[in-house]
C-alpha cells in the first residue's frame, strides 16, 4: 500500500484527542479520515487544521465515511462492543483501546464474532507491551538467564482519580494495564485474585476505596501482586520488578526527568500516562499502522482483551465479597492459539 492509510478515530476525548495529534504529527503512513464524538464542538476542536477529516456524531457514520481504511476506538469502554462489531462487518481493522469491552459477556461476544470470521482484525491497545523498559525486562525473562518467574511486584499510582471513578474501577480500568503486562511478562495466564483494602486515603473522594492491594496467582504458581493508588497526589508511577530464582530484575525507578537550577536539583515525576507513556503510544499506533498497510494484524488480541476483561471481574468479585475469587475463562479460540494470537 503506498497511499496513506485514512484512519477514523472514534472518541475526541482525552485519549481520542492525543491519537489524533500523533496520527497526524507523529506517526508516518496514515492520516485521519474521521472523527466522530457525541460532542461535535470538542471533535471540531480536535481536528483544527487538519485537512481532508469529516467529523460526525456517529460512530457509525465515521466507519462509513469516505476514505476510512481502519478505524481507532478510543471512545469510553461501554460504547467499544458496538464499535467494534461494526468495524468487523465492514472487515475493518481495528486499534481499540483498553478495555477492549468492560464486562466478560460482551469481551466474549467480540472475541466469537472475531473468530467466526477466521482471521483477526482488532488489535487491543495494552501499550506497556511496547514501552522500552517493558520490552527490555520482557526479552530477559525470555532468555532465561534469571530463570523461573516467582513473583511479579507491581505500583501503580496516578495524582487523582477522575470524577465518577469507583472503587471496582480501580481493577477494571487501572489495574487491566498489570493484568495484561503480567499475562506477557510471564507468559502464564491468571488463575485466582484476592483483593484486600488497607484504611482509605483520606485524599480518596468519599466512598472510594483507595488504595488497594491485588494478588493473583498464575497457572504456573507464581504471584502477582498489585498496589494500585489513584489519589496519591505526588506523580504518576508505574513499577515492576520481578524476582526469579537466579535474580531480580527491577524497572519504572529511573523514568525521571532531573532538573538542575540555581536553587538546586529536583526530580520531575510525570503527572499522566500520556507522558509517562509517550513513547509505548508512538511505537504502538506506528506497528498498528505499519501492519495494517501490510495487511497483517499484530500486537495484543481480542482474546488478550477477553482475558483482562475476565480477571478484572473476578478482582471485583473479590473487592466486594472480601474472598479468594477464581477465574474462569471461556475455552480459547484456536484463532488465537497461533504465534501472535
Amino acid at each position: 500500500m503506498s497511499e496513506l492509510l485514512g484512519v477514523a478515530v472514534l472518541g475526541a476525548g482525552h485519549m481520542g484527542a492525543d491519537h489524533i495529534r500523533r496520527l497526524d504529527r507523529v506517526v508516518s503512513g496514515a492520516r485521519v479520515a474521521a472523527v466522530a464524538d457525541p460532542d461535535p464542538a470538542r471533535a471540531e476542536a480536535a481536528v483544527a487544521g487538519l485537512t481532508g477529516a469529516s467529523v460526525h456524531t456517529d460512530p457509525l457514520a465515521a466507519l462509513d465515511a469516505p476514505g476510512v481504511a481502519a478505524v481507532l476506538i478510543a471512545s469510553p469502554g461501554p460504547a467499544h462492543e458496538e464499535a467494534l462489531l461494526a468495524a468487523f462487518a465492514r472487515r475493518l481493522p481495528v486499534l481499540c483501546e483498553k478495555p477492549m469491552v468492560p464486562d466478560s459477556a460482551g469481551a466474549l461476544r467480540v472475541m466469537e464474532a472475531e473468530a467466526a470470521l477466521g482471521h483477526r482484525l482488532a488489535q487491543i491497545g495494552f501499550m506497556r507491551r511496547y514501552d522500552a523498559e517493558y520490552r527490555r525486562l520482557k526479552a530477559l525473562l525470555d532468555g532465561g538467564r534469571l530463570g523461573r518467574p516467582l513473583m511479579l511486584h507491581c505500583t501503580h499510582r496516578n495524582v487523582s482519580s477522575p470524577e465518577g471513578f469507583t472503587s471496582a474501577m480501580l481493577i477494571n480500568s487501572s489495574v487491566s494495564h498489570e493484568i495484561d503486562a503480567a499475562r506477557w511478562l510471564l507468559g502464564q495466564e491468571l488463575t485466582a485474585v484476592t483483593v484486600l483494602r488497607p484504611t482509605p486515603s483520606p485524599r480518596a473522594p468519599e466512598g472510594l476505596s483507595d488504595p488497594q492491594f491485588v494478588l493473583f496467582e498464575t497457572d504456573s504458581g507464581a504471584l502477582v501482586d498489585v498496589e494500585v493508588f489513584v489519589n496519591c497526589g505526588f506523580g504518576y508511577q508505574v513499577r515492576c520488578e520481578v524476582v526469579c530464582e537466579a535474580g531480580s530484575a527491577r524497572i519504572g525507578e529511573a523514568h525521571t526527568m532531573v532538573v538542575t537550577t540555581r536553587d538546586g536539583t529536583r526530580e520531575e515525576v510525570a503527572r499522566d500516562y500520556l507522558v509517562r507513556f509517550a513513547d509505548a503510544y508512538d511505537r504502538e499506533v506506528q506497528a498498528w499502522v505499519d501492519a495494517t498497510r501490510r495487511g497483517e494484524v499484530t500486537g495484543p488480541s481480542a482474546w488478550d482483551g477477553y482475558a483482562a476483561s475476565v480477571v478484572a471481574e473476578a478482582g471485583v468479585r473479590s473487592l466486594e465479597t472480601g474472598a479468594r475469587v477464581t477465574v474462569e475463562p471461556a475455552p480459547r479460540p484456536a484463532l488465537y492459539a497461533r504465534p501472535g494470537g
